[in-house]
């Protein structure tokens, strides 16, 4: 077998089409009948059924059955290229929800990029929803959620978990150490989903009586709309540390508790052996980091935290 091969095969099962597996590879529709014959008498048994008059290709049971086969030459063959191109350095994908990459991980990637010269780091943002099937295809080498699932082949393992409080600007409406929501004017809310736990606690305080002022999913975004005095926000301790060095806070508990926000390491039961050290050194980089002192911060006062 041979790259151009099973890259048409891959294709056209994608596509279900000879004609858009032509447009999409660049070639004439020959070129790519010639090729899926040459895979298939190489391999001994027809992959697709021929017919006259249809338009969608249709594959055999041994056809089906091989796409799992070719996958996996095409994850070998890019690790035979990685392997190629990198020999004196290593690469980890790293796949996170936004606010742990900005409000968690940042200072541990900066150390890591300064201690680590062989080491490349590939950091992506995704939702927590979708990191499992990201991992799972091998597009990343190790992911953070917010949410333990059942997927096969991959490990979950708690690492950490923290507080959600209240916090308001330097002026806050409601000056005090604990505050109840019913206290709290929805119009005026800026919110983010933090994971799916917080989100039934807010529908039940919150949402069922009107929905929030602002929404987005990046806590970068809602720093820069904060912009009323009245503005408040339900946020976990660190990103309350991360909004801390651009704006003074008013930090308060909260009186009807939400639920702490526990965070996941994931990982591949068969990792890729190109990210197998690079995997170890990140996990030995991110235990020292995490059995650090988190900074505190005070209750029921203004805050601010030097730059």
């Amino acid at each position: 077998m041979n790259l151009a091969e099973v890259e048409t095969f891959l294709t056209i099962v994608n596509t279900k089409s000879i004609t858009r597996t032509a447009d999409l590879l660049f070639l004439s529709q020959p070129t790519v009948s010639h090729r899926l014959t040459s895979l298939e008498n190489e391999l001994g048994f027809p992959l697709v059924i021929r017919q006259k008059g249809h338009k969608q290709v249709e594959l055999t049971a041994k056809g089906t059955d091989f796409i799992i086969l070719a996958e996996r030459w095409m994850s070998l063959w890019k690790e035979t290229m990685e392997l190629q191109r990198n020999q004196d350095s290593l690469l980890l994908t790293i796949g996170c929800t936004d606010s742990l990459n900005v409000a968690v991980f940042a200072p541990l990637y900066d150390r890591i990029l300064n201690e680590q010269t062989k080491l490349d780091l590939n950091i992506e943002s995704h939702h927590s929803s979708e990191l499992y099937g990201l991992l799972g295809e091998h597009s990343i080498d190790i992911g953070f959620v917010y949410h333990k699932l059942h997927y096969k082949n991959i490990i979950t393992e708690k690492i950490f978990e923290e507080k959600l409080y209240l916090i308001q600007s330097d002026q806050p409406v409601i000056p005090a150490p604990a505050i109840h929501t019913d206290e709290l004017d929805p119009s005026l809310e800026l919110f983010l989903s933090w994971d799916d736990n917080y989100q039934i606690w807010h529908d039940r305080w919150l949402s069922s009586a009107s929905r929030p002022h602002i929404a987005a999913d990046t806590i970068t975004l809602l720093d820069r709309l904060w912009k009323k005095p009245g503005n408040w926000m339900i946020a976990p301790q660190s990103v309350i540390l991360e909004l801390s060095h651009y704006r003074p806070l008013f930090i308060s508990e909260l009186k009807n508790t939400p639920p702490n926000r526990v965070c996941y390491k994931i990982k591949h039961k068969y990792p890729k052996s190109t990210s197998k050290r690079a995997v170890e050194f990140f996990e030995n980089a991110l235990e020292d980091f995490l059995a650090e002192s988190t900074p505190s911060f005070p209750i029921g006062q203004v805050w601010e935290r030097q730059k």
